[in-house]
């Protein structure tokens, strides 16, 4: 795993590029999103109970975010494999990226220091990046709280 990242990206600077595998195996590169907003969230592990909620509640929400402009991907450190098990398992149809050695978590500022009972590890802070059509970051949400976030992207993308 790679050492925690730098900061997080402000709002007005350019979104890192990056190439990374979706749960098919596809590649992904941000410049395949331009032309139109991407909303980029990042989650700390595949098939737990908060990233499956927050991941189900972007899928659920679909037709809103098309009807906006919007495309999304989710990107966590686990692999390939692991990601085509989580999208199988709830029916997830948007591109789930596999960044196996969390360098593209460390480039958005992401991948930081983290303590749970006392003991530091480096693990994915849960952010969201609205990306616009020029590839410039329009929005960031830091420490995503779950529940009525995807509202949130809404009225950013509606705004």
């Amino acid at each position: 795993m790679a050492a925690t990242g730098g900061d997080p990206i402000e709002p007005g600077a350019g979104a890192p590029a990056f190439e990374l595998e979706d749960q098919n195996g596809t590649a992904r590169r941000l410049a395949d999103a331009g032309g139109a907003p991407l909303v980029l969230f990042f989650y700390p592990k595949d098939d737990t109970p908060g990233c499956t909620k927050q991941a189900c509640g972007f899928q659920a929400a679909e037709a809103m975010l098309a009807e906006a402009g919007a495309t999304v991907w989710g990107v966590s450190p686990q692999g390939v494999k692991s990601k085509r098990r989580f999208a199988d398992k709830h029916g997830l149809a948007f591109p789930l990226l596999a960044d196996d050695d969390a360098a593209v978590c460390a480039a958005y500022g992401v991948w930081q220091e983290k303590s749970m009972y006392g003991k530091k590890y480096a693990g994915v802070v849960r952010t969201t990046y609205l990306i616009d059509a020029t590839g410039k970051v329009a929005r960031r949400w830091d420490k995503v709280k779950v529940g009525g976030h995807v509202d949130e992207v809404l009225a950013a993308l509606r705004g």
